[in-house]
């Protein structure tokens, strides 16, 4: 056994121990107070957006000259999963995603090696495409976020109390970044008639030069005098609107006013890029991120106290409204789990009080809180935050941490009713079940390893669960051997010897008809191993029956709208629908805000936000009055997009948990063929489509879009003086605008763009009539040299690993799992894919995709797991025929998983499946505390038939009682959306188990070890 004993130890220096034991609760104390508080764990998000825009170009050009070269650069980058992007004409946008193993501290260094890489090969991308531009801070959250919104003023006068309001804030010392959101950038727009100026000889190209000409700041030199040096300053930039109005364009012998021949005015970006709107009214976003390492509670403390300021100094009508408050988040999500921590704890408290007696159970009692005040500061120390995962672990552990209390108190009051002294009984627990209880503490931490040492974002998003677990565990088997004792010592009453009283106790009514039920099974050992087997195998084919899920919705009260619109409809219309559904939602009595982001989608606010980078979009975010009325909300927005929104497509979800998968069921088609690829995403839609548990299935990729192509004939533009370039930009400058030059005021740079008036540029009919400026001066109707053609082409292309993709997408109804309906789905999508020739591929995707590759994570190093399993029960058991029967009951927990989960239809997902894996080191446990009885009584001369038999009438109770700890710990965590079926796993796997080890552990090992019905003495 072990030599060092550690209880004695602890009797011999009581004063330290004591003394130990109020600067640990006192640390334990300030470490919770002081804790880092989070909604979510930290998790990397592994994607970087890169962007080129190539204005001019066509959806082939950009394709075949940019994107496929940057592809093809990004291929030599190893730590890249794969690149997946959209092309459209003249605009690329990659999302570069690395392996789920790349380390989180290696990330930044491979984005500067993307950036390196991508920024070598620039020089070959053709003249005039800007960029590469990069954004690795995809993942950033801005969990705060504020509408301005400001009665009476316009969008010029919001930005500046909007830049007021970022400069305050940015005072606070935990802000890292305060962006703008919505912000209209101001323009001069100078328009101008085309047959007008063609009448007076005036070419566009005389305006921009003269504009450029003038509006020009250029050193003018120094004058060294004597004594001196005087700058000099050339007037000449514009000081106002009416400065670029008096400009004078000479042309044909004449000078003109510029205000005379064009109308000059001052508005904003023309169509819009994005808007904010909050309840309906215009709005500026300011989007507010922590700084690592700060205080979410003490930001939400500072935000407040800075939003009441600024609110007071602005004038009345501007009114900064709350969008998105994490901070206020997350103290109402801390707040909720240290709920269930207090609950858990009141029942496992409970169950020791009515099992031990007053006394005893005060002594486990009093280790609950000692262990949770050093995992406090065990978690401070290693900067484990309290958020969704640290705090269901913690109460996870509870059920598990008075296992090793439990067994060391019983024992030591059990010697104490046999007339041992307190402090020998308090001692004898360490020589007989220290050792086995360090076992199976740490055979249990095993059950929790996969989690811990896997690569996956599941995984990272999911590690605190294997810390606080581990470090809650081995705390508890340290304060069983060393605080136990000592409170034990302390508080436990003497008691009156009683002759036999061991077997005394253990011949009361119920533990004679249990010993009954023991060796009834050993007589019919092999029907009850035979009726376990068979129900094992069963439940294994049920298991098929049980929901799939990758993670569970988060049960926050806002839900996320998406209007899609098709890809070339202009901004008004998006912005229209979105107020049309903005003006509906505001009139339902359970939804408190609405925000929506037009022409994007909205920043990430949660860490798990799947945000859209597409403009064709609005994106509402609503807040509902709470997770029951959410609920409601979202069935009346989807009743809604039937009845009132024909002409979008809409979607509503709920918040995502675990890493953002976007649509639940997704099928991928690659291939070269885009016809082909159309016509397999029709075929597999249909089969989505008739699936009953889908809803809204699209494709990625958009409509044709409608495409004027302008043939020039080449020899009558070289006749009259006209060139390729000439005509595009004229076309460019007279419908979209051409940028001429800026003008200057306070820390505004406000563009100078000059276009035609509206009627002449949203005309289609006009363009043949529009007039082409010759190299003499003279104009031409483009009708005279180039013909119109009325064409189409794809709006837009996706394509993945530099090969044309094609996503069929879908959501699934209400109580439907994606992974289900997937699975459901893939022999048929299978059936299409076989028919396809070579070099066309379809794969699955969605939340059953991300699954597969968190399982195959964890399947990857089960092995590892296996092995330090093994190694711990060689430690203990000594024996491979005593090993390999423990690892024969672990998988026994999977009859009350699938019995539980399919009676009250849980789904199965991640966290379940780490639920269940750690299940399997919790019934190891219990087989190997059994086992290690029974070879104790094997050591005091028993017969083998009595040691099986009376080790697990001996062992009935501390099983019994640490099983029932650990089930109804779960009991709190039932209502939690997260942590819900891992709870339910455990409960309905732990309650199975351990009858399962009391009754089919002694036939198995009777049948193992030839137990026969006759008492025949066994020679240790």
């Amino acid at each position: 056994m072990v030599k060092t004993n550690l209880s004695e130890w602890a009797l011999k220096h009581q004063q330290f121990v004591l003394f130990s034991i109020i600067i640990l609760l006192i640390g334990g104390i300030y470490s919770y107070t002081h804790l880092g508080q989070a909604e979510d764990p930290s998790f990397t998000v592994r994607s970087m957006v890169i962007q080129t825009y190539w204005p001019g170009a066509t959806i082939e050009q950009t394709q075949e000259q940019v994107t496929d070269k940057l592809e093809k650069k990004l291929q030599s980058v190893a730590e890249i999963d794969y690149v997946k992007g959209f092309v459209q004409a003249g605009v690329t946008q990659l999302i570069v995603t690395l392996r789920d193993d790349t380390p989180s501290a290696d990330v930044p260094e491979v984005w500067y090696q993307i950036r390196k890489k991508i920024g070598d090969m620039a020089y070959t991308l053709p003249q005039g495409v800007r960029g590469p531009f990069f954004n690795d801070e995809f993942g950033t959250t801005f969990g705060n976020i504020y509408a301005l919104t400001a009665d009476g003023f316009n969008y010029a006068q919001m930005k500046d109390f909007a830049d007021t309001a970022r400069d305050e804030i940015l005072r606070i010392p935990d802000v890292d970044q305060v962006n703008l959101i919505g912000t209209q950038d101001q323009r001069i727009y100078i328009e101008y008639s085309n047959a007008k100026l063609s009448t007076l000889g005036i070419s566009p190209d005389q305006i921009i030069a003269t504009l450029n000409t003038i509006n020009s700041v250029e050193p003018a030199g120094l004058i060294q005098t004597s004594a001196e040096n005087v700058r000099l300053q050339v007037s000449g930039d514009f000081d106002s609107v009416q400065a670029i109005r008096n400009v004078g364009i000479y042309a044909n012998g004449h000078m003109f006013r510029l205000g005379d021949v064009a109308t000059v005015e001052r508005g904003y970006v023309d169509p819009p890029q994005t808007r904010m709107l909050f309840n309906g009214l215009p709005a500026i976003g300011l989007a507010v991120s922590m700084r690592s390492g700060g205080d979410v509670l003490r930001l939400g403390e500072e935000m407040n106290r800075t939003a009441a300021e600024l609110e007071r100094g602005f004038p009345v009508g501007v009114k900064l409204n709350t969008v998105s408050d994490q901070p206020k988040v997350v103290k109402e999500a801390v707040g909720e789990f240290t709920q269930s921590l207090y609950e858990a704890v009141g029942i496992v408290l409970l169950v020791c009080f009515l099992s031990l007696g007053l006394r005893t159970g005060f002594v486990v009692a009093l280790c609950i809180p000692f262990v949770l005040a050093v995992a406090f500061l065990a978690m401070y120390a290693w900067g484990i935050d309290l958020q969704r995962i640290s705090l269901g672990a913690l109460i996870i552990s509870l059920g598990l941490l008075v296992d090793d209390a439990i067994i060391a108190v019983e024992m030591m009051v059990l010697k104490l009713e046999e007339g041992w002294d307190h402090a020998r009984a308090a001692t004898y627990a360490y020589t007989a079940t220290a050792f086995p209880m360090l076992t199976g503490t740490l055979i249990t931490v095993a059950g929790f390893l996969p989690v811990g040492i896997s690569k996956s974002g599941s995984a990272e998003y999911t590690v605190s669960l294997f810390q606080v677990v581990g470090i809650a565990l081995v705390i508890s088997w340290f304060v069983a051997v060393i605080v136990t004792p000592y409170l034990g010592y302390k508080l436990l009453p003497d008691f009156t010897p009683k002759p036999g009283a061991e077997h005394d106790v253990y011949q009361r009514p119920f533990y004679c008809w249990f010993r009954r039920r023991v060796s009834w099974c050993l007589d019919f050992r092999y029907l009850v191993i035979g009726v376990t087997v068979a129900v094992f195998i069963v439940s294994l084919a049920l298991f098929r029956l049980v929901p799939q899920q990758f993670f569970p919705s988060s049960d926050r009260p806002e839900l996320v709208v998406d209007l899609w619109l098709p890809e070339a409809v202009n901004f008004s219309e998006i912005e229209k629908q979105a107020e049309a559904m903005e003006a509906v939602l505001q009139k339902h009595p359970d939804v408190v805000s609405v925000t929506g982001y037009v022409g994007g989608g909205s920043p990430r606010f949660y860490l798990p936000l799947d945000v859209q980078t597409r403009t064709n979009l609005a994106e509402l975010i609503v807040m509902t009055r709470g997770y029951e009325q959410r609920e409601g909300v979202l069935t009346h927005i989807q009743e809604l997009f039937k009845t009132q929104f024909p002409a979008v497509r809409g979607r509503v979800t709920r918040l995502e948990n675990g890493p953002p998968v976007g649509y639940p069921v997704q099928f991928r088609v690659s291939g070269n063929d885009e016809q082909r690829l159309r016509d397999t995403a029709e075929d597999i839609m249909a089969l989505v489509r008739a699936h009953p548990d889908t809803r809204g299935v699209n494709i990625d990729w958009g409509e044709r879009a409608k495409t004027f192509k302008v043939n020039i004939d080449q020899d009558k533009a070289r006749m009259v003086g006209v060139t390729s370039r000439s005509v595009s930009q004229t076309l460019q400058a007279s419908l979209s605008g051409y940028d001429i030059t800026q003008y200057l005021e306070g820390n505004e740079s406000i563009g100078v763009v000059a276009r035609l008036p509206e009627a002449e540029r949203t005309d289609l009919n006009n363009i043949k009539d529009l007039k082409i400026p010759t190299q003499d001066g003279k104009f031409v109707p483009l009708s005279q040299v180039a013909t119109l053609e009325l064409a189409s082409d794809d709006s837009i292309r996706w394509r993945r690993n530099r090969v044309a993709t094609i996503t069929v997408q879908a959501d699934v109804g209400n109580g439907a799992q994606g992974n289900d309906v997937q699975a459901d789905l893939w022999p048929q999508v299978q059936a299409v894919a076989d028919k396809l020739p070579p070099g066309y591929h379809v794969e699955v995707g969605g939340s059953l995709e991300s699954s597969s590759k968190s399982q195959a994570a964890i399947s990857r190093v089960m092995p590892v797991v296996l092995l330090v399993v093994l190694f711990l029960l060689m430690i203990q058991l000594q024996d491979m025929r005593k090993m390999a029967l423990v690892l024969l009951t672990a998988p026994l927990g999977l009859i009350g998983v699938t019995a539980i989960m399919l009676a009250f239809r849980i789904p199965f997902g991640f966290v379940a499946l780490l639920g269940t894996i750690a299940l399997f080191g919790m019934i190891i446990r219990n087989s190997v505390i059994l086992i290690v009885q029974i070879d104790h009584a094997l050591e005091q001369g028993s017969a083998l038939r009595e040691a099986i038999i009376e080790s697990t009438v001996h062992r009935f109770r501390p099983i019994l009682l640490t099983a029932a700890a650990a089930v109804l710990a779960m009991v709190p965590l039932t209502r939690s959306v997260f942590w819900g079926p891992m709870a339910w796993a455990i409960m309905g796997g732990l309650s199975v188990a351990t009858l399962l080890t009391l009754l089919f552990l002694p036939a198995a090992y009777a049948v193992w070890f030839r137990a026969g019905k006759a008492e025949v003495p066994h020679a240790s």
